[in-house]
């Protein structure tokens, strides 16, 4: 599925914009052994294809885990392999770099600030928060099903961890579905110190049981965004749609997704976001290599500055770089 080198460049754009410069909020690394790497060889040949990109924020995955000690100090591997790659990539500050890390830990885990102490130390000061994989639906047609205890986001034992990451400081991302929304809502307002990110619109899902659904999956969206919106510390990723569990189906066209396709599809989703949080609290994502089973990674961000065309400078300012900037303290 992401072995996707010679198709996606079989379609090329000119780039639009090209000395805007971006922040990059979300994005991972990897080299499991059924997919191609993605390692920093592969994110540089992305990032640099034509955009203006300055900076990336790393975003957990589960990759590099250590293999042996106590559970919950697993994913400081992750931490880990963040920081020697950051490292790497400052050899040639002509590129892309580095410049945060959100990592994974149990959230109601009892040691939980002996372990962020361990993140903040293994990721040479790259950490900045946590994000929780919060996705539960697990339906067979579904590329990358969420295994999720499914009410995990009110469970109190891991509020009082995603407030305690507030009181230091820390952000919380979450990736969930979309019938899970409210409950991210529940979340926020439990925990109104901590910076919480919602990723990917909290991922529409297309397919299996939720095929030939949009319209009725998009009309409680909107509602549920809406009241997500109202909680003051939440902010919003633009981007992640292009997954092939969203059901738009471009990774078995002839060609990959152009950017007037991904407008089309996709604009309706990303202007009833900005509208609702404002620009200020939304940031553009690519969520590479994930959406790279759908679209170049040139093209994802040409579609982007299409659908920014009608906002001020300011606010397009904002989505391409401030609100990342400011949310992960860059």
């Amino acid at each position: 599925m992401f072995d996707r080198d010679d198709w996606l460049a079989s379609y090329k754009e000119e780039i639009i914009d090209p000395d805007r410069v971006i922040i990059d909020p979300h994005h991972h690394l990897w080299s499991w052994p059924s997919m191609q790497p993605y390692q920093l060889e592969q994110l540089w040949a992305d990032t640099t294809s034509g955009h203006t990109i300055e900076k990336t924020v790393y975003i957990e995955c589960g990759w590099s885990y250590r293999q042996d000690g106590p559970e919950h100090l697993k994913s400081l591997g992750e931490s880990e392999f963040v920081a020697q790659t950051a490292s790497d990539a400052q050899k040639d500050p002509n590129k892309p770099q580095i410049a945060g890390h959100i990592g994974h830990t149990d959230m109601a885990h009892p040691s939980l600030d002996d372990t962020l102490d361990r993140h903040l130390e293994a990721s040479n000061g790259l950490f900045r928060g946590i994000r929780d994989q919060g996705a539960c639906e697990t339906d067979p047609a579904m590329l990358i099903p969420g295994h999720a205890k499914k009410d995990k986001f009110i469970d109190p034992a891991f509020q009082n961890g995603v407030e305690r990451l507030g009181e230091r400081g820390l952000t919380f991302d979450c990736w969930i579905h979309h019938h899970q929304i409210a409950q991210v809502t529940a979340l926020a307002q439990a925990c109104p110190g901590t910076t919480i990110i919602l990723d990917h619109f909290g991922t529409p899902i297309g397919v299996g049981q939720y095929e030939g659904k949009r319209d009725e999956i998009m009309a409680q969206w909107k509602t549920d965004i809406a009241e997500l919106a109202k909680c003051s510390n939440v902010r919003a990723k633009l981007g992640g749609l292009a997954m092939p569990d969203n059901g738009w189906k471009y990774h078995e066209q002839e060609k990959p997704a152009t950017s007037d396709q991904i407008v089309a599809d996709q604009g309706d989703w990303y202007h009833y976001t900005i509208e609702q949080f404002g620009p200020e609290r939304c940031m553009f994502e690519s969520n590479f290599p994930v959406d790279r089973a759908s679209i170049s990674y040139h093209v994802l961000w040409n579609a982007f500055k299409k659908m920014a065309e009608r906002y001020s400078e300011d606010e397009k300012q904002a989505m391409f770089y401030n609100t990342a900037k400011t949310v992960y303290s860059l």
